[in-house]
């Protein structure tokens, strides 16, 4: 049975959503930003407690991998662009035709556009970072304030490679 709790961020609300996979473990399955909620849901989970804290710890420029259980929910072809969009350095961006040549499918720059504006868990699976072929920010279902947000957050830091 799936779970929620809201945070507060930089960028309004965030919800986040787990839950139980096949194998009993909780997972996170959606991530979403609001500019307002209609009723505060504290952390009720290890899991959720986790994802909060590591969650203030990158708007707190104090983080940039996630590393947290994610169980995104779509399509192959869907999956294999979100796994793209998590290979994308903390700090870079990547353009659609980018992430379509990664996944060996250079002619679904469209495809990959809509499995990014389909993507159930924000920010943690980095969505905000691709961005158009011409340099400009297009699309993102947060907002395209908050996505020139994040971008401008993430270029500030110095990128860390994971060890």
């Amino acid at each position: 049975m799936a779970s929620l709790c809201t945070h507060a961020c930089p960028l309004g609300w965030i919800t986040l959503e787990t839950d139980i996979d096949a194998t009993q473990t909780e997972v996170i399955t959606a991530l979403h930003f609001s500019d307002e909620i209609t009723q505060s849901m504290a952390p009720g989970s290890p899991l959720q407690h986790q994802a909060c804290r590591q969650l203030d710890e990158y708007f707190a420029s104090q983080r940039q991998h996630f590393e947290l259980p994610l169980a995104p929910q779509g399509t192959d072809f869907q999956q294999r662009v979100w796994q793209a969009l998590q290979r994308i350095p903390h700090g870079e961006h990547r353009s659609y035709k980018d992430i379509a040549l990664q996944i060996d499918n250079p002619k679904a720059v469209r495809a990959v556009g809509l499995a990014n504006s389909r993507n159930p868990i924000a920010l943690i699976i980095p969505c905000h970072r691709v961005i158009g072929a011409s340099g400009k920010l297009v699309g993102y279902a947060g907002g395209i304030a908050r996505k020139a947000w994040l971008l401008e957050h993430e270029h500030q830091q110095p990128t860390q490679r994971p060890e």
